[in-house]
């Protein structure tokens, strides 16, 4: 999809992933609202700059309503929390899959009647090589990326044909606040030994890249892909690897 004048809603836009890629489609030529809790969007240049909480779906159908047709929304706010699950409570679970699935399902309820009868729109799920591969400490994280990447994967097979494109990011490690504190040190520890650690910049350009040639899977770390397909050749042997992993990690 070509970006110049088309209008493009990035959640989580306060920093990180979402911060780059509000630069990044700016540049592009898209108009952009950037939305983030309140609070967080402090010197962020949009052409609308607005709080959101995704998690409430009449604030996300009220955004919708003042900005106008949107061509491409952005899921990408996120949030890394919980450990094990004799470990997490209820409410930590139900916050991670509200914002990091639930609010991808929000959005797309809201947005796919006016994409269907206009025949286009592009939803970009911001997900993680944890919903392709899993993350070692995390049981909610690696849950909710998981299907978030699931979600996304339906929309494509269920609506492809009639125009919504759709397109999942799983990087590994990318330079943000999230892998700095929000994540469990032995999450951490994972993301850092599995390969180098991309700026935000790099993978909001391979964002728009993606979107370019309208792939579904978009990897700015390559080498998410050989370890995605040794998992679906070999489960057992996959799994055995990652337990040696964590085992190391300690």
């Amino acid at each position: 999809m070509e970006l110049q004048d088309r209008v493009a809603v990035v959640t989580g836009a306060g920093g990180g992933i979402g911060r780059a890629l509000v630069t990044a489609l700016t540049d592009a030529g898209a108009r952009v609202v950037a939305t983030d809790r309140e609070g967080a969007l402090d010197g962020v240049d949009a052409d609308v700059v607005r709080p959101l909480d995704v998690t409430d779906p009449e604030a996300t159908a009220a955004l919708l309503a003042e900005v106008g047709p949107v061509d491409l929304w952005f899921a990408n706010a996120g949030i890394a929390a919980g450990t094990d699950p004799m470990e997490t409570p209820d409410d930590l679970w139900d916050t991670v899959l509200d914002v990091n699935l639930r609010a991808h399902i929000t959005a797309a309820k809201l947005l796919l009647p006016g994409w269907l009868e206009h025949g286009e729109g592009y939803f970009v799920a911001t997900a993680s090589a944890a919903g392709l591969l899993t993350q070692i400490g995390s049981a909610p994280y690696a849950v909710s990326k998981h299907a978030a990447v699931a979600f996304a994967e339906w929309l494509s097979v269920t609506y492809g044909a009639r125009g919504v494109r759709v397109s999942t990011l799983c990087p590994m490690g990318v330079a943000t606040p999230m892998l700095e504190g929000a994540m469990s040190s032995l999450a951490t520890d994972t993301v850092r030994a599995a390969g180098e650690v991309l700026t935000p910049e790099v993978v909001a350009a391979a964002v728009l890249e993606g979107i370019g040639r309208e792939e579904f899977l978009i990897l700015p770390h390559p080498e998410v892909l050989t370890f995605f397909r040794r998992k679906g050749e070999d489960y057992e042997r996959w799994l055995a690897g990652m337990r040696r992993l964590q085992d190391s990690l300690g």
